[in-house]
Parts: structure tokens; C-alpha cells; sequence
């Protein structure tokens, strides 16, 4: 028996109805599926737009049930009102959906119950529309991220510093260069890391301040187009100047990492394995990982993770990874960071194959510049 489905969120947070509509709402709008029929309920001012660019069966007017029963009726009551119409006494819904309207559903007699992510498991395996959309993102973030890297490249060091311009290179004037010719290709970038010697040993530091020279660099950039509303993904780790023997090896670990992985994933590889393998590489070359003082160093985030409308999304290769499907978009991300030393991450995006992996990531992987 096929579920019958409820949504109640906007679309332009919300990936799993952008997904079923492909119809951009930034307020909540009711999206209901019923059997296989696609129903969208919405205001006077989205009814048009909703109608000429919706993806569903149906279009119906909240101020039609306005005049039937009651204007500013709550949107449960509303809800209710469609439901018991097409004979529906039980839906699932997404496990973020609001707990009161839930309730309040439940109080009319109508079952609620939650299904964990994801709510649609076909956002999985990407379509071939979708992966192009996905490498049309990642050629932008690759641009931007070149632009980046080449601005470092002419720069020059003075002292303690990097120059460029008569200015000195920071954090901040290289995620200005990235965002704004991510923005040149209709890309958003947001929290876009940047992230200079010991920042870098915090994967999520997004960066500040100057960049020194002789220090590792994270660039980490992962916008979503504004075109498709598909992310990309990718990290890139520099040094201005010379690396040192250390940071040369630990480069050199965390390609082997990541080509370990890419030599084992494929659909139907576990993704906890996966991981595994990472760690299995880092501790045969003699990385530890684990606390020092209050923070982590080694190896201690996961793998990768799923891209698509979501930066973060099924399936996962981590501690808690799940298995791999044919279609599926992951990042491959293994990193390695130690306080005083420098932090080492790269990341590329794959589409996972049912024989191997097609890596949708161009840009070359080079430490000095």
C-alpha cells in the first residue's frame, strides 16, 4: 500500500519539497501526495507561479478554502479539511516536521507518523540531469578556488607576511576573490573556509587574518548554484612558500587516503568500511590520532558525505556511514591535523558507479605555490 505523504515547510529551506515540486517558496506551503497524485496548496500570491512552474498533479487555492470554510483558517484545520476530502486518515511526514501541527493533526483523528531522513530515498541516486548540474557547480567552485591559488601564486613574501598588490593577503580578501567569482557564475558561497596554519587544525574554522608564508592553507569552498540549487564540494590545501619535510608527508598521506578510497567505492560498498580503510592507512603510516589537551588532533571527522540539493545529504562514509548506491554523489575528504605543524585536508567529488567511481572533480591537487 502506498504511503500517503505531507509536507508543511518552504522550499527554499527545504530540499525535500524542492525536490518533490521543484517549485522555490520561501514561506511554508502544504504539499501533499496522495497514491502518486502531487498536490500543492497555495496563497493568491505564489497560485500562478505555482501553476505554470509546479511539478505536480494539482494546484489547489487557499483562498477557495478560505471562502468554504472560514477565512484564516489554521493550517491544520486546513490540512484536515483536504485529507478527510480525499478519503486520507493516515501520512507520513519528514522527521523535522513541526511537532505542533503534528498534534494538532492527531487531535482531528489523523495519523502522523514520522519517517527518518531521507523522506524521499531516490534523492540518493542522482539522474544524469543531476550530475550535470552538480560538475556545472564544481567547475565554478574550481574556478574560484583557482583564482584563489593564483593570486598566492604571484604574491610575494615579505617577513612574515604575503603581499600582493602593495596589501597584505589575508583570510578574508581570499574568500572575497572566491565568493565573488563563485557569485560570476551564479553560485552562492557561504562560510567559505579559508583557514591559515593552526585554524586549519579546526576543520570548520572558517579563517582570519594574515596568511604567513612556509604555513598550510585549507581552501574549502561548497556553494550551491543558483541556477539548479545543486551543491559542490571541494578542498584544496596550499602553502605560500615551501612546506616543510612533515607537511610534505602528511600531503602525501592523505593522497594515499583518499586514492585508497577511490579504489574501493563503489555501489554496495559499505561506508563504515570505507572510513576504515582511511583510518587503517593513517595508522599504518604512523598517525595517531586523539585528544591533546583540550582539542583533537589525527585523523577525527568523517570521510565523506552525499551532495545534491543538500551540502550534507545520504549517503554517508563515516563512523555511522551507510551503504553506497550506483548514482549516489559523495565527497572524499580524508585530512590530517596537528597543532604547530599544519592541517592537511583534500576533497574531491565522485559519482559512485556499480563498478568503481567517476571523480567530478578536475582541479589539480599541487602543495607549493
Amino acid at each position: 500500500m502506498k504511503e500517503n505523504l505531507l509536507i508543511y515547510a518552504a522550499s527554499d529551506t527545504d530540499a525535500d519539497l524542492f525536490h518533490a515540486t521543484r517549485f522555490l517558496a520561501v514561506d511554508p506551503v502544504v504539499f501533499l501526495q496522495v497514491g502518486r497524485k502531487k498536490i500543492l496548496i497555495l496563497s493568491d500570491l505564489e497560485i500562478g507561479r505555482g501553476r505554470a512552474q509546479a511539478r505536480v498533479d494539482e494546484v489547489l487555492s487557499l483562498s477557495e478554502f478560505d471562502r468554504r470554510i472560514g477565512k484564516g483558517v489554521p493550517v491544520d484545520r486546513l490540512i484536515g479539511r483536504v485529507l478527510r476530502e480525499r478519503g486520507v486518515r493516515r501520512v507520513t511526514v519528514p522527521h523535522n516536521f513541526p511537532l505542533e501541527l503534528a498534534d494538532r493533526l492527531r487531535a482531528q483523528r489523523i495519523g502522523v507518523t514520522p519517517r527518518p531522513a531521507p523522506f524521499f530515498p531516490g534523492r540518493v541516486r542522482k539522474t544524469a540531469e543531476e550530475v550535470r548540474w552538480i560538475e556545472a557547480a564544481q567547475r565554478a567552485v574550481e574556478e574560484a578556488t583557482g583564482k584563489a591559488i593564483d593570486l598566492l601564486r604571484r604574491a610575494r613574501v615579505r617577513g612574515n607576511k604575503v603581499v600582493h598588490g602593495g596589501e597584505v593577503v589575508t583570510s578574508e580578501s581570499l574568500k572575497r576573490v572566491i565568493n565573488v567569482a563563485l557569485m560570476e557564475r551564479n553560485c552562492v558561497g557561504k562560510d567559505t573556509i579559508v583557514a591559515p596554519a593552526d585554524q586549519g587544525c579546526d576543520p570548520h574554522h572558517q579563517g582570519s587574518g594574515p596568511i604567513r608564508p612556509d604555513r598550510t592553507l585549507i581552501i574549502d569552498v561548497f556553494p550551491r548554484s543558483g541556477d539548479t540549487r545543486y551543491f559542490a564540494d571541494m578542498t584544496r590545501t596550499v602553502v605560500k612558500g615551501k612546506a616543510s619535510p612533515a607537511v610534505k608527508k602528511m600531503y602525501a598521506a592523505v593522497k594515499e587516503a583518499q586514492e585508497a578510497v577511490f579504489g574501493s567505492l563503489r555501489a554496495g560498498a559499505d561506508g563504515r568500511a570505507l572510513h576504515r580503510e582511511v583510518q587503517e592507512v593513517f595508522r599504518g603510516l604512523g598517525y595517531r590520532t586523539g585528544p591533546r589537551g583540550k582539542k583533537m588532533e589525527g585523523f577525527f571527522h568523517g570521510t565523506g558525505h552525499g551532495v545534491g540539493l543538500d551540502i550534507h545529504e545520504a549517503p554517508s562514509i563515516g563512523l555511522k556511514g551507510t551503504r553506497m548506491e550506483a548514482g549516489a554523489v559523495v565527497t572524499v575528504e580524508p585530512g590530517l591535523y596537528y597543532w604547530g605543524i599544519g592541517a592537511v585536508r583534500l576533497e574531491d567529488m565522485v559519482l559512485v558507479t556499480r563498478t568503481g567511481c567517476r571523480n567530478l572533480t578536475r582541479f589539480p591537487k599541487e602543495l607549493e605555490v
